[in-house]
């Protein structure tokens, strides 16, 4: 029961002041009624909408590759060598797929925030008005936070001992006033990361280092992939025979910086600028030679904020802003990929590497906010212009696709130089797109007696579609003119100590992404990806004519299309909730939230090969038996996918029980769609692995779990200080100590098993590599596979079997059929402060991440060709580690 009270509350002081101030909305004009209180408001001063520089440069940099996630919430530092880019949205997809939603109520949907996907815990998107600051006198702190590697525990599979590595957080924040009416406060922190991370690869054994190609020329090339994997014996057999544990180093070097002047104009008028950078730099680690890519990002963000107050009931705000995110991602020294084998490691870094972008945005918005009566009137709006540039490539590094076929397995083509597939790309992928993003609001919030309150509005979101500024792009869509989106809610006192009932619903839009509209610098005439069945390795474009390598003309090569009606996903979002104070401040709730998601993004693999009577039906023959042998693969990217969401909540608070402070929460729910969800961009590599076995039928094929749902969720957060008061000659060691924690308890995420392998007796050999088997014994389906002592048990390769095209073109099992094991992590921390004089104060904490070492297991191998189907070789989560703050205030 300990762990379930001594839970880690675990929040990096040091982050917390690195981070820019939340863009709330303006302060009400005046104390609203107190029946107003009864609808709340679950979303108040949370940033910015996830995507924009402005998130990114808090989220980006928390993200990183060493881990650094939301402990306050329960989760377990990341495993860092469960390697992200940090790009797009992967940092987002693989958080909700390792943790998982948190389902959440809100209160009520305030007009001037958006909240599509805030059901499943993530911030809303707000105004960029710059909060006022208050303060008198001189107040800041110096800080230092450090982890030292002689404080963790090995990790589940790590060989040998905690090899060394050390993260120093070190930074200061002043919070002063200048002269009459100005108030500045500025907050710096430098994050540096320095040591080995420890992880599993999958290399070749010492008995297949050797080249069997007899070309000198293709016997290079093949040695040289071959060199590129660690020359040394596999030394986790027990995991699979071609797994090594093994380590690499890493370095991390993050700042942080902020600063904010307020200016006290009169009793009217307050002016507040406001400015933040960050800068991450990661020279990433590498388990085999050019794995992962290296990392330079930096974030700016600038507001200046008029805040008016025309009258005691009206006031409003006026804010314009600049946003600027530049990531530049590059491969690592030696990179020789990529290579993508089934059965090892990657050779990498991705075919999206290398990445130099730029995204600008000019920002302005306004709001009032008028107090009428019982009516509270908001009234607002923002324009935003975005501007994309940069040289992003798909393929520029040819891209080697090895795999099971010809008859043998991959780690034999390999030695053999027989590549299934070779994706290769040239031209000019240079792009600068523009486009306006606009914001129109109007909300009331109405006190209709002291029992009953309502709230109601209205947003239009209209978007524009990009313009390039060379004329190198020709979008098939059009404009998003249509973006009118309501909401609406009430709050209702039961009666006399009944506890308060509240109900909400709204329509909630998203965004086209940069990502979605950008692959269009991809295509001809200015940029040609050509994709190659079976191409000889030392001479890959042997029999194409001087047309199909020229991208100017009609080219033999990849083509990725907009649907012309591409437009803003949506959701409908409701919830109902009861909410009741026992005793004290004790406070329950029980509700229920859901959400209906339409438009979401997904990505149709089209032109794929068919059966053609009298042509061989092998990997070699693709490119003959494609409908359109002008173009290989045709990527066509849409509307298509829809999502639904149901959850349960039930929560207890204990404000304040004798030092005691608790709060904890249990949720069930159930997350599916159509294969995109609300991360989704279909862009990327994503686009091989949305679009369903065949082209026809997409969605019937595609319907399943999504791939963050999870059943049952429980989450523990607690707080006990020891108080002042106490006598005796032990006082001084036993009073103002904090103990607290968080315990958090979920089930796994879905997975899904794919064939793996496009040959005769393998698969369909149509080109596209996202079939699933045959499912042999369907007793295996539903199962969690969750420990690696029983992984293969229970899911035996034996359960599937591969189908015989042509006579089968698809498999028959579903999507997301298979769950990870579950979450159980518990951190914990222990804190005092002393009060020192002149108003010095002394903090001493020191927290422990994952304190009882309980791996989070990666899915197994889940590619029924790999020889590592059905053995977990990974964990999501780190081992046990201590982290030691010292800060002086004053």
């Amino acid at each position: 029961m300990c762990k379930f009270l001594f839970a880690a509350w675990l929040v990096f002081g040091s982050v917390a002041m690195a981070q820019t101030p939340a863009e709330a909305p303006a302060s009400s004009p005046a104390p609203k009624q107190e029946a107003a209180d009864t609808t709340g408001d679950g979303s108040a001063e949370e940033p910015e909408a996830t995507g924009t520089p402005a998130a990114e440069q808090t989220r980006g940099a928390g993200q990183n590759l060493l881990g650094q996630t939301d402990t306050a919430r329960g989760e377990g530092r990341r495993n860092e060598n469960v390697q992200i880019t940090l790009v797009d949205n992967n940092a987002a997809r693989e958080s909700s797929q390792r943790l998982g939603p948190t389902a959440t109520i809100i209160d009520e949907f305030r007009v001037e925030r958006g909240y599509f996907s805030a059901e499943y815990g993530n911030a809303t998107r707000g105004p960029i008005h710059a909060q006022p600051q208050r303060g008198a006198g001189i107040h800041g702190n110096v800080f230092w936070n450090h982890n030292n590697s002689i404080f963790s525990a090995r990790s589940f599979f790590q060989v040998g001992s905690v090899q060394p590595a050390r993260q120093n957080q070190f930074g200061a924040g002043l919070n002063t006033g200048l002269w009459k009416g100005a108030f500045f406060s500025f907050n710096g922190t430098e994050d540096i990361n320095r040591g080995v991370v420890n992880g599993n690869a999958l290399i070749l054994l010492p008995n297949e280092r050797t080249a069997l190609v007899t070309d000198p020329a293709a016997r290079k090339i093949v040695q040289g992939w071959i060199d590129a994997y660690p020359n040394v014996a596999p030394n986790r057999p027990d995991i699979t025979s071609h797994a090594l544990n093994t380590n690499s180093p890493q370095s991390v070097d993050t700042t942080f910086t902020n600063g904010q002047l307020n200016q006290k104009i009169d009793d009217r008028n307050t002016l507040v600028a406001r400015y933040g950078y960050t800068a991450q730099r990661v020279d990433a680690f590498q388990f085999v030679t050019g794995q992962n890519p290296d990392t330079r990002n930096k974030s700016h963000t600038a507001r200046l904020t008029w805040d008016r107050i025309w009258s005691e009931k009206t006031s409003g705000d006026f804010s314009i802003g600049f946003d600027r995110q530049a990531v530049l991602l590059v491969p690592g020294p030696g990179a020789v990929g990529p290579l993508y084998i089934n059965g090892l490691t990657n050779l990498g870094p991705a075919n999206n590497i290398p990445i130099d972008r730029r995204i600008n945005q000019f920002r302005g918005s306004g709001s009032l906010q008028a107090l009428r009566g019982r009516h509270t009137w908001t009234l607002g709006g923002s324009i935003n212009r975005v501007q994309y540039n940069g040289d992003e490539q798909d393929g520029a590094r040819p891209v080697w696709t090895i795999r099971d076929d010809f008859g043998n397995s991959a780690i034999d083509n390999l030695r053999l130089g027989k590549p299934y597939q070779l994706g290769v790309a040239f031209g000019d992928s240079y792009r600068g797109y523009r486009n306006w993003e606009l914001l129109g609001f109007a909300g009331d919030h109405w006190t209709v007696n002291d029992r009953l309150t309502l709230n109601y509005g209205i947003r239009w979101e209209p978007v524009t579609k990009p313009s390039e500024i060379r004329n190198r792009s020709s979008l098939a869509y059009a404009s998003d003119w249509n973006n009118v989106a309501g909401n609406g809610g009430f709050a209702y006192r039961l009666g006399h100590n009944t506890g308060v009932f509240r109900a909400a619903y709204g329509v909630m839009f998203g965004q086209i992404f940069p990502a979605t509209y950008g692959q269009d610098r991809w295509n001809k005439p200015y940029y040609q990806r050509l994709t190659l069945d079976a191409p000889d390795l030392t001479n890959p474009f042997a029999g194409l004519t001087p047309a199909q390598l020229d991208p100017a003309r009609d080219a033999h090569g990849m083509w990725l299309d907009t649907s012309p009606a591409l437009a803003t996903p949506y959701s409908y979002q409701y919830n109902a909730s009861w909410e009741k104070e026992l005793h004290a401040g004790w406070k329950v709730q029980v509700g229920y939230v859901g959400s209906r998601s339409h438009k979401l993004f997904q990505t149709w693999v089209l032109n794929r090969a068919q059966f053609v009577e009298g042509i061989a039906f092998t990997s070699a023959t693709i490119g003959l038996r494609r409908p359109d042998q002008t173009t290989a693969e045709h990527f066509y990217t849409g509307n298509f996918s829809r999502a639904y969401y149901d959850a349960g909540r039930m929560s207890l608070i204990i404000p304040r029980w004798k030092g005691l402070t608790l709060n904890t929460s249990y949720w069930w729910s159930k997350a599916i769609d159509l294969g995109g969800d609300y991360v989704t961009t279909g862009a990327g590599t994503e686009r091989f692995n949305i679009g369903g076995q065949n082209e026809t039928n997409v969605q019937n094929d595609m319907k399943g779990l999504s791939g963050f749902d999870q059943p049952h969720a429980f989450m523990l957060q607690a707080s006990w200080d020891t108080g002042r008061s106490h006598r005796g000659i032990l006082s001084w060691a036993t009073r103002n100590w904090n103990v607290s924690g968080v315990y958090l308890l979920k089930s796994g995420t879905p997975f899904t098993v794919t064939s793996g392998s496009d040959a005769p007796g393998f698969g369909n050999s149509d080109g596209v590599n996202i079939d699933r088997p045959v499912v042999v014994d369907p007793s295996v389906l539903g199962r969690t596979i969750g420990d690696p002592g029983t992984s293969r048990q229970l899911l035996p390769k034996s359960a599937f079997r591969f189908f015989s095209a042509p006579a089968e073109m698809s498999g028959n099992l579903g999507r997301n059929t298979f769950r990870k094991g579950r979450i159980a992590n518990l951190n914990a921390s222990l804190a005092r402060t002393w009060t020192m004089p002149n108003d010095f104060q002394v903090t001493f904490r020191a927290e422990s991440i994952n304190l009882t070492n309980t791996a989070q297991f990666a899915d197994p191998g889940s590619t029924l060709a790999s020889p590592n189907f059905g053995q977990i070789t990974n964990t999501l989560n780190d081992g046990r580690t201590f982290r030691f703050l010292l800060r002086l205030s004053f």
